[in-house]
């Protein structure tokens, strides 16, 4: 449920919900490779405050110089978010270098392991980094690299949280390629999201066909309206969970997961998940809050 409400936004309540999962959270014999905390740790920064998303690495001993394992490695990619957030707020070339040294080993070891989710969110961490050290050709090499991974399985939401840093980027690459349906549908995602680095009429002015009509969608244009459980459902496909993990979010049986994906599809004329994210943004849908 915290990373729905990131997802919606509301980082309050998304820490909330975090402090008391920590509360709770009884640890069994498997491996804790995505801990509480450093999710929490990501929240923080994501909101701006930086000295508590510091004081957690101090805390938990998580260092840019730290011999990286596999159990760590969210940990320490949650440190390059962190560090990446310092640099937009201080401007300090030190942090920035630290952060492209440690997503530069990071990136090494996914991509040994053969961890694609990994590598897609590191690309797109270096793609920012790059693009605030000034590097754009190598910002565009690793935004193409992250999005050719993503595609097979339609990722949206990693591109969606870095799109303020990255959408002039993410707008490049579609000139480029302007057939590509899958760099369209980020775009738009992107757009739709409201981007602080890319005006609304960005993508008519770029020659790239538009996916929609910005003022034609709402959730009113189903004739079957989505559930609010369904909405939930909706959002956690935007991102990279699988359904197992999404279950695990919302509480639920995978099996019921599975009937609430396939009430999304019917409704929304679709029958994946990427093109269900796609139509979700043309209609407007991922704006509404759980309360609307």
């Amino acid at each position: 449920m915290a990373r729905l409400r990131v997802a919606e936004g509301d980082l309050l309540s998304a820490l909330d919900l975090l402090d008391e999962a920590e509360r709770v959270y009884v640890g069994d014999y498997s491996p804790n490779v995505q801990p509480i905390h450093a999710t929490r740790a990501r929240v923080l920064a994501a909101q701006g405050d930086l000295a508590d998303a510091r004081a957690w690495a101090r805390q938990h001993q998580v260092g840019a110089d730290d011999e990286l394992s596999y159990l760590r490695e969210y940990e320490h990619t949650t440190l390059a978010r962190v560090l990446l957030a310092e640099h937009s707020v201080t401007g300090a070339s030190e942090t920035l270098r630290e952060a492209v040294g440690l997503l530069d080993r990071l990136l090494a070891a996914a991509t040994d392991g053969g961890r694609a989710g990994t590598v897609i969110e590191l690309e797109v961490l270096r793609a920012v980094a790059h693009r605030a050290g000034g590097a754009r050709d190598k910002a565009l090499v690793a935004l193409e690299h992250a999005i050719e991974l993503a595609e097979a399985d339609g990722w949206v939401r990693v591109f969606v949280e870095a799109a303020p840093a990255l959408s002039d980027l993410l707008l490049e690459l579609t000139k480029r390629q302007p057939r590509s349906d899958y760099s369209r549908e980020l775009l738009a995602a992107v757009t739709a999201n409201g981007s602080a680095d890319s005006e609304p009429n960005d993508v008519a002015r770029s020659g790239v066909p538009a996916l929609t009509d910005p003022g034609s969608g709402s959730r009113t244009t189903l004739i079957d309206p989505l559930s609010d459980r369904e909405l939930d459902v909706l959002r956690l496909l935007g991102s990279d969970l699988d359904g197992p993990a999404i279950a695990r979010e919302l509480v639920v049986s995978l099996n019921t997961v599975r009937t609430h994906t396939k009430h999304i599809y019917t409704k929304l004329g679709v029958n994946n998940r990427r093109a269900a994210i796609s139509k979700a943004h043309q209609l407007g849908l991922l704006s509404y809050s759980r309360n609307r």
